[in-house]
């Protein structure tokens, strides 16, 4: 249920949320070398069960991440929106090191720009729109 009193926080937890479980969190969890395919990723050749490890273990936690987001659409709180900067901010790192290295897909490259907005948006809720 949204919330009535931070109707903007609570929409921004559903949409942002049902993206990142779409987008993200199911792909990567059941299936991560068609998600990296789906992304532009060169598989390595020969053994990829180190791969799909890692793989499925980050949509574990992006899973575990949007399910604790849902807890709080109704009753939207500081924290959540704290822990959303946080990863965007990782996530802003982690692709722009790969960026200047030229480590991977252009698809990769442009989530810079998708997770600074969503990370941005997310502060401006938690210092204005939550007070």
């Amino acid at each position: 249920m949204i919330s009535p009193d931070h109707p903007l926080a609570s929409w921004f937890l559903v949409i942002a949320g049902t993206l990142f479980l779409v987008v993200f969190a199911i792909p990567l969890l059941l299936m991560p070398l068609t998600w990296a395919r789906w992304f532009g990723w060169r598989l390595p050749e020969g053994n990829n069960h180190l791969t799909v490890y890692f793989g499925r273990c980050l949509g574990a936690v992006a899973l575990a991440i949007i399910l604790t987001a849902a807890r709080f659409v109704s009753r939207p709180g500081p924290a959540i929106f704290d822990l959303i900067g946080w990863v965007c901010a990782g996530m802003v790192v982690v692709h722009t090191w790969g960026a200047l290295k030229k480590a991977q897909p252009v698809s990769e490259t442009v989530e810079i720009g998708f997770y600074a907005v969503v990370g941005v948006l997310a502060m401006w809720i938690r210092f204005n729109a939550l007070g």
